[in-house]
Protein backbone atom coordinates (compact mmCIF):
# COMPACT_ATOMS: atom_id res chain seq x y z
CA UNK A 1 0.00 0.00 0.00
CA UNK A 2 2.88 2.36 0.59
CA UNK A 3 3.80 2.39 -2.56
CA UNK A 4 0.54 4.28 -3.88
CA UNK A 5 0.61 6.59 -0.98
CA UNK A 6 -0.98 6.61 2.28
CA UNK A 7 -4.26 5.75 2.81
CA UNK A 8 -6.31 7.08 5.54
CA UNK A 9 -10.02 6.16 6.25
CA UNK A 10 -12.97 7.93 7.92
CA UNK A 11 -16.25 6.67 9.73
CA UNK A 12 -18.26 8.36 7.07
CA UNK A 13 -18.70 10.53 4.75
CA UNK A 14 -19.44 13.15 7.25
CA UNK A 15 -15.96 12.75 9.19
CA UNK A 16 -14.47 11.99 5.73
CA UNK A 17 -15.67 15.78 4.64
CA UNK A 18 -13.67 17.18 7.81
CA UNK A 19 -10.88 15.23 7.54
CA UNK A 20 -10.33 16.72 4.18
CA UNK A 21 -10.99 19.98 5.47
CA UNK A 22 -8.59 20.08 7.92
CA UNK A 23 -5.93 19.06 5.38
CA UNK A 24 -6.86 22.16 3.34
CA UNK A 25 -6.58 24.22 5.82
CA UNK A 26 -3.13 22.75 6.67
CA UNK A 27 -1.69 22.70 3.38
CA UNK A 28 -2.84 26.24 2.71
CA UNK A 29 -1.54 27.33 5.52
CA UNK A 30 1.62 26.06 5.02
CA UNK A 31 1.79 27.13 1.48
CA UNK A 32 1.36 30.85 2.02
CA UNK A 33 3.92 30.94 4.93
CA UNK A 34 6.46 29.35 2.34
CA UNK A 35 5.73 31.32 -0.67
CA UNK A 36 3.10 33.71 -0.15
CA UNK A 37 0.23 32.01 -2.14
CA UNK A 38 -0.91 28.60 -2.39
CA UNK A 39 -2.33 27.11 -5.48
CA UNK A 40 -5.59 24.33 -5.44
CA UNK A 41 -7.09 22.39 -8.13
CA UNK A 42 -10.25 21.79 -7.53
CA UNK A 43 -12.40 18.40 -8.61
CA UNK A 44 -16.09 18.05 -8.73
CA UNK A 45 -19.19 15.41 -7.65
CA UNK A 46 -20.65 15.06 -4.30
CA UNK A 47 -17.82 14.17 -1.86
CA UNK A 48 -15.18 17.44 -2.22
CA UNK A 49 -18.79 19.35 -2.13
CA UNK A 50 -18.99 18.67 1.39
CA UNK A 51 -15.26 19.29 1.89
CA UNK A 52 -15.88 22.71 0.39
CA UNK A 53 -19.39 23.60 2.67
CA UNK A 54 -17.35 22.60 5.64
CA UNK A 55 -14.20 25.10 4.59
CA UNK A 56 -16.41 27.93 4.36
CA UNK A 57 -17.83 27.75 7.58
CA UNK A 58 -16.57 27.86 11.33
CA UNK A 59 -13.87 26.36 12.56
CA UNK A 60 -12.05 26.22 9.19
CA UNK A 61 -12.91 29.75 7.61
CA UNK A 62 -11.93 32.16 10.01
CA UNK A 63 -8.08 30.39 9.86
CA UNK A 64 -7.52 29.84 6.56
CA UNK A 65 -5.80 32.85 4.06
CA UNK A 66 -8.30 32.83 1.28
CA UNK A 67 -6.78 36.52 -0.08
CA UNK A 68 -3.90 34.13 -0.77
CA UNK A 69 -5.62 31.13 -2.35
CA UNK A 70 -5.83 30.49 -5.71
CA UNK A 71 -8.47 28.44 -7.40
CA UNK A 72 -7.75 26.04 -10.38
CA UNK A 73 -10.09 22.99 -11.64
CA UNK A 74 -8.42 19.52 -12.65
CA UNK A 75 -11.69 19.01 -15.14
CA UNK A 76 -14.46 20.85 -16.74
CA UNK A 77 -17.16 20.09 -18.79
CA UNK A 78 -17.95 22.30 -21.92
CA UNK A 79 -21.37 24.22 -20.54
CA UNK A 80 -22.56 27.52 -19.95
CA UNK A 81 -21.05 29.73 -17.15
CA UNK A 82 -23.15 28.72 -14.34
CA UNK A 83 -25.08 25.72 -15.33
CA UNK A 84 -25.34 23.78 -12.75
CA UNK A 85 -23.57 20.51 -13.79
CA UNK A 86 -20.28 22.30 -14.16
CA UNK A 87 -17.77 21.56 -11.57
CA UNK A 88 -17.00 25.76 -11.19
CA UNK A 89 -20.69 26.17 -10.47
CA UNK A 90 -20.52 23.70 -7.46
CA UNK A 91 -16.73 24.79 -5.72
CA UNK A 92 -18.90 28.70 -6.09
CA UNK A 93 -22.03 27.57 -4.72
CA UNK A 94 -20.44 25.65 -1.98
CA UNK A 95 -17.21 27.67 -1.23
CA UNK A 96 -15.83 30.33 -3.19
CA UNK A 97 -18.52 32.94 -3.06
CA UNK A 98 -18.66 32.41 0.79
CA UNK A 99 -15.66 33.21 1.67
CA UNK A 100 -12.72 36.11 0.97
CA UNK A 101 -12.22 35.52 -2.38
CA UNK A 102 -11.27 38.12 -4.97
CA UNK A 103 -12.16 36.94 -9.34
CA UNK A 104 -8.23 37.42 -9.59
CA UNK A 105 -8.03 34.92 -7.79
CA UNK A 106 -9.89 32.52 -9.20
CA UNK A 107 -9.71 30.86 -12.15
CA UNK A 108 -11.99 28.81 -14.51
CA UNK A 109 -11.57 26.78 -17.71
CA UNK A 110 -13.51 28.71 -19.88
CA UNK A 111 -15.41 26.86 -22.25
CA UNK A 112 -16.79 29.64 -24.16
CA UNK A 113 -15.01 29.20 -27.96
CA UNK A 114 -14.43 25.11 -28.60
CA UNK A 115 -12.98 22.85 -26.44
CA UNK A 116 -9.60 22.50 -28.08
CA UNK A 117 -9.56 26.40 -27.18
CA UNK A 118 -10.48 25.96 -23.99
CA UNK A 119 -7.58 23.23 -23.90
CA UNK A 120 -5.01 25.94 -25.29
CA UNK A 121 -6.20 28.78 -23.57
CA UNK A 122 -6.18 26.90 -19.91
CA UNK A 123 -2.48 25.32 -20.55
CA UNK A 124 -1.37 29.52 -21.01
CA UNK A 125 -3.42 30.65 -18.14
CA UNK A 126 -1.31 27.76 -16.04
CA UNK A 127 1.41 28.56 -17.51
CA UNK A 128 1.36 32.32 -16.97
CA UNK A 129 0.62 31.90 -12.76
CA UNK A 130 3.39 29.71 -12.98
CA UNK A 131 5.64 32.50 -14.66
CA UNK A 132 6.49 29.96 -17.41
CA UNK A 133 8.31 27.77 -14.87
CA UNK A 134 6.70 23.72 -14.27
CA UNK A 135 3.45 24.21 -12.90
CA UNK A 136 3.75 22.24 -9.37
CA UNK A 137 0.19 22.86 -7.52
CA UNK A 138 0.31 22.89 -3.55
CA UNK A 139 -3.00 20.55 -3.69
CA UNK A 140 -4.68 18.38 -6.41
CA UNK A 141 -8.11 17.24 -5.01
CA UNK A 142 -9.02 14.20 -7.19
CA UNK A 143 -12.38 11.95 -6.90
CA UNK A 144 -12.52 8.73 -8.11
CA UNK A 145 -15.03 7.26 -10.89
CA UNK A 146 -16.64 3.91 -10.68
CA UNK A 147 -14.66 2.66 -13.98
CA UNK A 148 -11.45 4.76 -12.41
CA UNK A 149 -11.63 7.51 -14.45
CA UNK A 150 -10.11 10.70 -12.62
CA UNK A 151 -10.37 14.27 -14.13
CA UNK A 152 -11.87 13.99 -17.12
CA UNK A 153 -9.17 11.14 -18.46
CA UNK A 154 -12.08 8.84 -19.29
CA UNK A 155 -11.34 5.25 -19.98
CA UNK A 156 -10.24 4.71 -23.97
CA UNK A 157 -9.78 8.33 -24.06
CA UNK A 158 -7.49 10.26 -26.76
CA UNK A 159 -5.78 11.94 -23.46
CA UNK A 160 -4.50 9.19 -21.73
CA UNK A 161 -1.53 8.65 -24.03
CA UNK A 162 -1.01 12.64 -23.90
CA UNK A 163 2.48 12.71 -22.52
CA UNK A 164 3.50 16.50 -23.35
CA UNK A 165 0.29 18.72 -22.48
CA UNK A 166 -1.08 19.79 -19.86
CA UNK A 167 -4.89 19.64 -21.11
CA UNK A 168 -6.76 17.80 -23.41
CA UNK A 169 -10.51 17.25 -24.38
CA UNK A 170 -12.08 14.08 -24.11
CA UNK A 171 -15.99 13.02 -24.25
CA UNK A 172 -18.12 10.58 -23.24
CA UNK A 173 -20.29 9.07 -26.27
CA UNK A 174 -23.64 9.28 -23.91
CA UNK A 175 -23.24 12.95 -23.35
CA UNK A 176 -23.74 16.01 -25.82
CA UNK A 177 -20.84 18.58 -24.56
CA UNK A 178 -17.52 18.08 -24.53
CA UNK A 179 -14.89 18.30 -21.60
CA UNK A 180 -12.10 19.53 -20.89
CA UNK A 181 -8.93 18.33 -18.46
CA UNK A 182 -5.61 18.64 -17.17
CA UNK A 183 -3.54 15.51 -17.96
CA UNK A 184 -1.51 13.31 -16.14
CA UNK A 185 2.08 14.56 -17.07
CA UNK A 186 0.68 18.19 -14.83
CA UNK A 187 -1.83 16.33 -12.28
CA UNK A 188 1.44 14.58 -11.42
CA UNK A 189 3.63 17.69 -10.84
CA UNK A 190 1.46 18.26 -8.08
CA UNK A 191 3.30 18.91 -4.33
CA UNK A 192 0.63 16.85 -2.82
CA UNK A 193 -2.30 14.95 -4.77
CA UNK A 194 -5.31 13.63 -2.38
CA UNK A 195 -8.07 11.64 -3.66
CA UNK A 196 -11.62 11.63 -1.86
CA UNK A 197 -13.35 8.63 -2.01
CA UNK A 198 -17.04 7.64 -0.48
CA UNK A 199 -19.33 5.60 -1.03
CA UNK A 200 -19.81 1.37 -1.36
CA UNK A 201 -20.18 1.78 -4.68
CA UNK A 202 -16.30 3.37 -5.39
CA UNK A 203 -15.30 0.12 -2.92
CA UNK A 204 -14.40 -2.02 -5.91
CA UNK A 205 -12.38 0.61 -7.98
CA UNK A 206 -10.44 1.79 -4.69
CA UNK A 207 -9.44 -1.79 -4.02
CA UNK A 208 -8.07 -2.50 -8.02
CA UNK A 209 -6.12 1.55 -7.55
CA UNK A 210 -4.79 0.39 -4.23
CA UNK A 211 -3.89 -3.20 -5.74
CA UNK A 212 -2.59 -2.44 -9.19
CA UNK A 213 -5.55 -4.59 -10.43
CA UNK A 214 -6.34 -3.69 -14.18
CA UNK A 215 -4.10 -1.60 -14.92
CA UNK A 216 -6.01 -0.25 -17.93
CA UNK A 217 -7.55 2.05 -15.33
CA UNK A 218 -6.99 5.72 -15.56
CA UNK A 219 -6.46 5.93 -12.55
CA UNK A 220 -2.97 4.39 -12.39
CA UNK A 221 -1.52 6.95 -14.35
CA UNK A 222 -1.78 9.15 -11.08
CA UNK A 223 2.18 9.07 -10.14
CA UNK A 224 3.11 11.88 -8.53
CA UNK A 225 6.43 13.09 -8.15
CA UNK A 226 5.30 15.20 -4.88
CA UNK A 227 2.84 13.21 -1.61
CA UNK A 228 0.21 10.78 -2.45
CA UNK A 229 -2.76 10.95 -0.04
CA UNK A 230 -5.84 8.59 -0.10
CA UNK A 231 -8.33 10.22 2.39
CA UNK A 232 -11.48 7.38 2.14
CA UNK A 233 -14.37 6.03 4.38
CA UNK A 234 -15.32 3.31 5.93
CA UNK A 235 -17.52 2.10 2.90
CA UNK A 236 -15.35 2.81 0.08
CA UNK A 237 -12.51 0.83 1.89
CA UNK A 238 -14.90 -2.46 2.81
CA UNK A 239 -13.30 -4.76 0.69
CA UNK A 240 -9.55 -3.62 0.96
CA UNK A 241 -8.98 -6.92 3.71
CA UNK A 242 -7.21 -5.19 5.97
CA UNK A 243 -8.11 -3.12 9.31
CA UNK A 244 -7.50 0.34 9.34
CA UNK A 245 -8.12 2.82 11.87
CA UNK A 246 -11.31 5.22 12.16
CA UNK A 247 -10.61 9.18 12.23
Amino acid sequence: MSGRGELRVSADPEALGRAAAELFAKVVRTAVDRQGRCSVLLAGGATPRRTYQLLAVEPWASGIPWPQVHFFWGDERCLPVGDPQRNETMARLALIDRVDVARGQVHPIDCAGSPEAAATSYAAQIATFFHDQPPCFDLALLGLGDDGHIASLLPGSAALAEARQWTAVARRPEEAFFRVTLTAPLLNQARLVVFLVSGSSKARVLRAALTGADPALPVHLIRPAGELLWLVDRDAAALLGTSHASE
